[in-house]
């Protein structure tokens, strides 16, 4: 029951991060509770935004590595934000998963 709650604060703390549009801090109170779909919700999210640093990070902690189609969407979707080093970044990841 104790971690229930726990899980429960956790994600409440969670969502007043991503409320603020503090993606990152939220990332540590999901994992902590375990709130599996909703980091792959933030992955998503990244790739669409073209954000190579967040889907590393949502990565790491559902100990997932991502295929090179991923990193070459994401690339796409940073070119198009005008995020170049994202674009970089996601493509070198795309190389290395291709290896």
């Amino acid at each position: 029951m104790e971690q229930e709650a726990d899980a429960k604060q956790s994600v409440a703390l969670a969502d007043v991060y991503l409320a603020e549009g503090r993606v990152q801090e939220s990332l540590f109170f999901l994992a902590k509770a375990e709130a599996w779909g909703r980091l792959e919700e933030i992955g998503e999210a990244a790739v669409t935004e073209g954000d190579a640093f967040l889907l590393k990070q949502v990565g790491d902690l559902l100990r997932r590595e991502y295929d090179a189609a991923v990193w070459l969407s994401l690339a796409d979707s940073a070119d198009a934000h005008g995020k170049e080093l994202y674009a970089e970044v996601a493509r070198r990841h795309a190389r290395s998963s291709e290896a």
